[in-house]
């Protein structure tokens, strides 16, 4: 333990002292347009620079790793099933290491402190009200094969865990605990020009990450401190950026704290996605989703599912609004009861062309809840896989919102006084959809709905900072102003002691990644 501290710190040092020297364009890699002009862009790293300086790499390697950024980046095997900005950072330790451009080697590694007052969840009743105070980390190792193809092969491997979890009522799950397991085991095929119709293909074999759409219902988790997975097969095809086709059949992997997650033939996830860039100013997603989980020996809980969605935006631009439209429909049984449930989504923004690009955003969300408890009918939305923290908050140990059972309008104001400084304030009101169905995952429920259901609103401030791809800090704040419902008799009763005043969290987390 005392040796990765020391190491990790070195590597922050390094990071930091490198990163904050005076940096100059070296004119090779990518062309890039500024102010009507096309120039190389600056792919110079100090780090890369401070490694030729010191003899480490020859002068010939220098210029080769660093115009690996933009057209020229290596893509590995998972390239097209998650975000780019999640797996595309310069890799240090493979350059020190001078291993060749068909061996990918990364380490990541991201150490959060958080803190909640007066918790609400059923589960932490133990608790007796006290302040939930932990550190999170999580290190990722990649090793992958293959450079440019067309076959590849990638592993990475996470650990996932919490310290000052240990106290009576803390919260503590399978999404921040998840010791040395794998994350992602793959192979892929890549073909770029199929039959010289100019069209790409992909296909993906093994243990998989994925990002789908705006990933409300599939992602690839960023903030919370363990990641969904999933085992079997992914297929795409598409034509550069203007559209791609998209379908998959996989068994979602069960995470455990300790020993290694397994999938389960009694789960089943599988489906489409098709995404359209032909026109800037109505881009269109559509999906299907089929789930079908019946692993759980409480009949009540399994879950067959269909899932209908299309999606509908425009990217922001300064001087122009922007918008997104989502809107989501399942279908399917839940236990013997059935199940019909949807989910509405609605954005319109503006950025302003002003110095700081702000961008003022409203937001509406509508989740279906269950109507009467113990009927035929169930009407709660299953956001399936989906991430929640860049729309409701921050997760972690605190997020209460989520997709079920839900309405929230809200607005954001988002600012960039630097390149690589993002600041924004956020503000939302939250209902309960219908007041006789839980509140999210926290355990409560009032089923003869006289607790109302105000919610109550939220402000939250959040900071990002990125000295690099390699190294970057998130700081944010939020107060939750409780609503009506928490004061209600029944609702009482089932929470911890002081449940119900407002609860503030604080996070403040760094990044580093070699």
């Amino acid at each position: 333990m005392l040796k990765s501290m020391l190491y990790w710190a070195f590597a922050f040092t390094l990071l930091t002292v490198a990163a904050t020297n005076p940096v100059h364009a070296v004119e090779y890699g990518e062309l890039v347009q500024k102010d009507g002009q096309w120039i190389f862009k600056n792919t110079e790293d100090s780090v890369f620079k401070l490694m030729r300086d010191t003899g480490w790499i020859t002068n010939e390697r220098y210029y080769q790793v660093s115009e690996r950024t933009g057209k020229n980046w290596i893509e590995p095997a998972d390239a097209v099933l998650n975000q780019r900005r999640d797996i595309e950072w310069n890799r240090y330790l493979k350059t020190g290491l001078q291993l060749p451009d068909w061996i990918d080697l990364g380490l990541e590694q991201r150490t959060r402190f958080e803190s909640v007052d007066h918790p609400w969840r059923t589960s932490q009743i133990v608790g007796n009200g006290q302040t939930d105070a932990q550190f999170a980390l999580r290190s990722r190792v990649r090793f992958g094969l293959g450079g440019d193809g067309p076959l590849r092969f990638l592993f990475e491997g996470q650990d996932s865990r919490s310290f000052m979890d240990n106290a009576r009522g803390d919260f503590r799950d399978t999404t921040t605990v998840n010791e040395f397991d794998i994350l992602q085991l793959l192979g892929s095929l890549t073909l770029k020009n199929v039959l010289g119709t100019g069209l790409r293909t992909d296909f993906h074999f093994g243990r998989m990450t994925m990002d789908f759409g705006r990933r409300r219902m599939v992602a690839r988790n960023d903030y919370r401190n363990t990641s969904n997975a999933f085992d079997g097969f992914h297929w795409q095809i598409g034509q550069g950026q203007t559209w791609r086709f998209r379908g998959f059949f996989v068994e979602p992997v069960i995470r455990d704290f300790v020993t290694l997650d397994r999938q389960n033939d009694k789960s089943l996830f599988w489906g489409t996605y098709f995404e359209s860039k032909h026109f800037p100013w109505f881009q269109t997603d559509a999906y299907y989703f089929g789930l079908n989980d019946v692993r759980l020996r409480n009949v009540a809980n399994r879950r067959t599912y269909s899932t209908f969605g299309g999606r509908l935006y425009k990217d922001p631009k300064p001087g122009e609004m922007d918008y997104e439209i989502e809107t989501t429909w399942q279908f399917g049984t839940r236990g013997i009861t059935d199940h019909f449930a949807h989910f509405q989504h609605l954005d319109i923004g503006y950025m302003f062309d002003l110095p700081w690009t702000p961008r003022l955003l409203f937001h509406f969300d509508y989740a279906s809840g269950d109507h009467k408890p113990n009927d035929s009918q169930d009407e709660g939305f299953d956001t399936l896989f989906g991430a929640r923290r860049w729309e409701y908050g921050p997760t972690g140990i605190f997020l209460p919102f989520f997709r079920t059972n839900l309405i929230s309008p809200g607005w954001r104001l988002v600012v960039t006084p630097a390149p690589n400084l993002i600041l924004q304030v956020k503000h939302r009101v939250w209902y309960l959809a219908q007041n006789k169905d839980f509140f999210g995952s926290s355990g409560l429920r009032d089923i003869t709905g006289n607790s109302g259901g105000s919610l109550g609103h939220d402000v939250e401030l959040r900071a990002q900072y990125a000295v690099s791809a390699n190294l970057d800090f998130d700081f944010g704040y939020v107060h939750w102003f409780k609503g009506a419902y928490f004061n209600s008799p029944a609702i009482l009763t089932q929470m911890p002691a002081g449940g119900n005043k407002d609860s503030d969290y604080f996070y403040a987390s760094v990044r580093v990644r070699i």
